[in-house]
């Protein structure tokens, strides 16, 4: 029986790395991102190489209905969705003061609502199978805060107090819901850093290093094909550095 999957923000960085991580015979991966289709083309490439079937889906998951379309269309290509990745994700950096009403609902759309409305039509198919895995991808800044950083920690808070409250409520489902509370990890959403900048940051971190996104797929990998009793859990994964 295969497993059908969807991952968004698969374009780069660590949902493209979550995508090709979890390709192999009898997965079948819908892929997103906001409209970027040569990106998302190069990815299906390489998981389809894998030996897994791979179809593109474009659009603004904060949009509600673009959601229901994509869940619709995987519905046709091929079956209901057994495993949700939200990873669609921007970040705003700049002093609170300066974050205009524009730039909050942008980010809140992006990286809150898409969560609910791909969970909201996730969720039905779950519960019509008995079984199901969402997993989103957060940020320890949802945990601690992040100075200059207030709209995404908040967005980030929301996700993880989400990811707790409905693993609670479909445990009895046999549905799993976790997080992944990412620390500093190598991608587009860092390019603000300067190299001396970077280089401190690695200092406080333990490990001696910045993550790679192929270490968030890995572990990715390890809760959609592994454990079935952990649930509820925001699970940090940044070289010991929060």
């Amino acid at each position: 029986m295969s497993t059908t999957v969807i991952v968004t923000g698969a374009s780069r960085g660590i949902g493209k790395s979550i995508a090709i991580g979890l390709a192999r015979e009898d997965i079948n991966i819908v892929i997103n991102c906001l409209k970027n289709r040569e990106k998302l083309a190069d990815v299906q490439k390489e998981v389809i190489q894998k030996g897994a079937q791979c179809e593109i889906f474009l659009g603004d998951l904060s949009d509600y209905e673009t959601v229901k379309n994509m869940f619709d269309f995987t519905h046709q290509t091929f079956d209901p969705v057994d495993v949700l990745i939200n990873n669609a994700g921007i970040s705003i950096v700049g002093l609170f003061q300066d974050t205009t009403p524009e730039q909050w609902r942008r980010i809140m759309g992006t990286n809150l609502d898409s969560v609910y409305n791909c969970c909201h039509f996730a969720v039905e198919d779950m519960l019509h199978n008995h079984h199901g895995k969402i997993i989103n991808i957060s940020s320890v800044w949802g945990i601690c805060g992040a100075s200059c950083e207030v709209a995404y920690s908040a967005t980030k808070g929301a996700v993880n107090s989400m990811t707790k409250a409905l693993a609670k409520e479909l445990a009895p489902s046999n549905i799993q819901v976790n997080a992944i509370a990412c620390g500093a990890i190598e991608t587009t959403m860092n390019g603000h850093l300067s190299e001396e900048e970077m280089n401190a940051l690695i200092e406080e971190i333990p490990a001696g290093r910045i993550g790679q996104p192929e270490d968030v797929a890995e572990f990715v990998s390890s809760l959609v094909f592994g454990n079935s009793y952990l649930t509820g859990q925001v699970i940090q994964l940044d070289g010991g550095w929060i």
